[in-house]
């Protein structure tokens, strides 16, 4: 019991460490009255979609914690409840802080590049703390409160994972509406610069880079976090009678905290002159940390390497994996100059450059993370104890995500510095101020992709740990792909990233074409506007955003639910088994895919604006624009929801499992 409360403790630790930067951003200065009008317009444009869309996501909790109180037990629906409101309490703060840390930025970046990046990066890192801290405080409190009874637990998955899509796929397309918009009728036919405060959309467009790329990327990882976690001690309970395969995992977990917390300071108070260097610092120190923390506990509590092998494996995965991001997605590499190059003939060869980096940067990922499964598989003894080798599986992805802190905090940062960009270019500050957050936000581009790339491949890790279990819940020993009933499973999953893909950019669509159409009637119908003599309706633009997003956002969160209860309880729980493999295998690739593509677009945008192939203006510029706007719901809609919608549908299925055993089938039970 005494581990448990430990890694309670560290979970306290890192929200006292998440209060403390949260103080210290307080008492930096808000710059003069422009800035904080416009600070305010975004904070309040953010919080409002928070609370709207909270309000919507009360009924959808109280609705699924019944439906599990009803057909599994009331303690399940305890932990989900808990679950899902962790969740969103992680984002609330992270937001919160966040949109507060944008206008202190712009304002540290008139005293020089390290203060802003100092004041970006610590808004981040309480994003990064709430999500670690709530998520291993409350599973160490349920699983005490619960008596070690690991079952219950999966409910705090689902939990997680079901607000982590809606918040996602909600967040994605707010402000994919808003960036669309914004940039297709301000930049490309008005010709305007970003974030210019003429723009009717560029409140809406600074609001939704809050609400997708810190509360929906929060939440995201939230859910990876607590289900890598949840699986690692489900499948431990299973090889280590004597609770050595809890204790492990959850004691790694809390020293993780800790590890993320050193590598925050070392980030945030790095003097480097290349903020790249700076927060790589900060990760590499937490990524040692643990490295060398899990062979000590590894020998301590098992008397060999192997659990440390395993983990080692996942966490230098993970690294591995942002780095061929970054590879793929940063102006300092050939992908993104070569995209740059392409836009000189036009928009057509942008997309087809974009699209054939995308698919390139499939491949070493995916090997990676095929290297990561065998080594941690066989490590752990998996050909002579398939359970173990599982168990090994598990605890890969826990490495993976050990500094979790750390990768949202750096993942955060990014729309902190674009924000901060937005308020200097809407204050009319001196030009330096905006050099100074073009820069942050550049790296911060690159910081969001690898993000997005870890959290990728940690979702393929998490939902195989995951599947496992489910496997063991219904007592499937194999998969006959021979069985007409799992190859309709494994279709129906290959088929379903596809789907809720389409579904996602759809919504982008018509939200942004509400949004286009907005904004023209603004140009058109406001005198004086473009002479910077009256000015736009910001609140409009906010609201079509957010009533967009909050409709939108439901049917392909629903479908994320439905569809694998229907085909378990229908077809049976070796289809359900078929489902979840196809989902995975495709979901994988279409996330990476649409994840790096969107980033080389944008950063492609980036690199002709710093001069290079015309520069602004230019007729590679346009084309570039038009390859950035397609690449925004890519890499922020559509691609990261991806990871949450293959990790959800696994646990809907481990949580229901005790039903798709009992009932599942009932169609093929027909046929026969």
């Amino acid at each position: 019991m005494q581990t448990y409360i430990y890694s309670a403790l560290s979970g306290v630790m890192a929200l006292i460490f998440a209060y403390y930067l949260a103080n210290g951003i307080s008492k930096q200065s808000d710059g003069n009255e422009r800035m904080k009008e416009i600070s305010g317009y975004i904070h309040q444009g953010a919080m409002a979609f928070l609370n709207r869309e909270y309000k919507y996501l009360t009924i959808f909790i109280i609705i699924v914690a019944a439906i599990i109180s009803i057909f599994i037990n009331y303690q399940s629906a305890i932990c989900f409840i808990c679950g899902a409101v962790f969740s969103i309490l992680a984002g609330y703060f992270g937001m919160r802080v966040a949109t507060k840390a944008n206008v202190k930025t712009a304002e540290g970046a008139r005293h020089g590049q390290s203060q802003a990046l100092k004041i970006a990066f610590s808004g981040g890192a309480v994003m990064g703390m709430c999500v670690v801290g709530l998520g291993l405080l409350g599973l160490s409190v349920l699983f005490i409160v619960f008596n070690g009874n690991t079952i219950y637990l999966t409910g705090f998955g689902l939990g997680a994972s079901s607000i982590a899509l809606f918040a996602r796929v909600g967040g994605g397309i707010y402000t994919k509406a808003a960036d669309v918009g914004a940039d297709l009728v301000g930049k490309v036919e008005a010709g305007i610069p970003e974030d210019d405060p003429r723009n009717p959309a560029v409140i809406a467009d600074n609001v939704g880079d809050n609400v997708g790329d810190v509360a929906g990327m929060g939440a995201d990882l939230f859910e990876s976090y607590v289900g890598s976690i949840i699986s690692a001690i489900t499948l431990g309970v299973l090889v280590y009678s004597d609770g050595r395969g809890v204790v492990y995992p959850m004691l790694l977990s809390g020293v993780g905290i800790i590890a993320s917390i050193i590598g925050a300071l070392v980030a945030r108070s790095s003097k480097d002159s290349s903020p790249q260097r700076a927060l790589n610092s900060g990760t590499y120190i937490g990524g040692i940390i643990v490295i060398i923390s899990a062979a000590m506990l590894s020998y301590i509590i098992f008397g060999d390497f192997k659990t440390f092998i395993a983990i080692a494996i996942g966490l230098v995965v993970g690294i591995l994996i942002g780095k061929i991001t970054e590879i793929y997605t940063s102006a300092d590499y050939e992908s993104v100059k070569t995209v740059s190059k392409q836009s000189k003939t036009g928009p057509a060869t942008t997309i087809i450059s974009g699209l054939a980096v995308g698919m390139k940067s499939t491949v070493w990922p995916i090997v990676l993370i095929v290297v990561g499964i065998l080594v941690s598989y066989y490590a752990m003894g998996g050909a002579k104890n398939a359970n173990m080798g599982l168990y090994g599986i598990a605890l890969s992805a826990v490495g993976m995500l050990s500094i979790t802190g750390l990768t949202v905090a750096v993942d955060a940062y990014g729309p902190i510095a674009d924000n901060a960009g937005g308020i200097a270019e809407m204050s009319h500050l001196p030009h330096t101020v905006r050099e100074i957050t073009d820069k942050l936000d550049s790296v911060g581009n690159t910081t969001a992709a690898i993000g997005k790339g870890f959290a990728i491949g940690s979702a393929a890790l998490t939902a195989l740990a995951l599947f496992a279990s489910y496997a063991q819940a219904v007592k499937l020993t194999t998969i006959d792909l021979l069985n007409p009933a799992t190859l309709v499973g494994i279709l129906i999953g290959a088929m379903l990233p596809f789907l809720f893909g389409a579904l996602t950019m759809e919504s982008v669509g018509k939200a942004a074409n509400e949004m286009v159409e907005e904004v023209r009637r603004q140009f058109k119908e406001i005198p004086g506007l473009m002479e910077g003599k009256n000015n736009p309706d910001y609140a409009r633009c906010v609201e079509i955003s957010t009533a967009s997003a909050l409709k939108e956002m439901i049917l392909p969160g629903v479908l994320a639910i439905v569809i694998p209860l229907a085909v378990g309880i229908l077809l049976g729980a070796e289809a359900l088994g078929g489902l979840i493999g196809g989902s995975v295998a495709t979901g994988v690739l279409v996330a990476i895919l649409m994840a790096n593509s969107g980033g080389a677009w944008d950063n492609a945008k980036k690199y002709i604006e710093s001069g290079e192939h015309g520069g602004k203006g230019s007729y590679s510029h346009k084309a570039a624009v038009v390859g950035d706007t397609v690449g925004d719901p890519f890499k922020d809609t559509s691609g990261p929801s991806m990871n949450i919608l293959i990790k959800l549908m696994t646990i809907v299925s481990l949580v229901f499992a005790p039903i798709i055993l009992k009932f599942g089938g009932i169609l093929l039970n027909l046929i026969k």
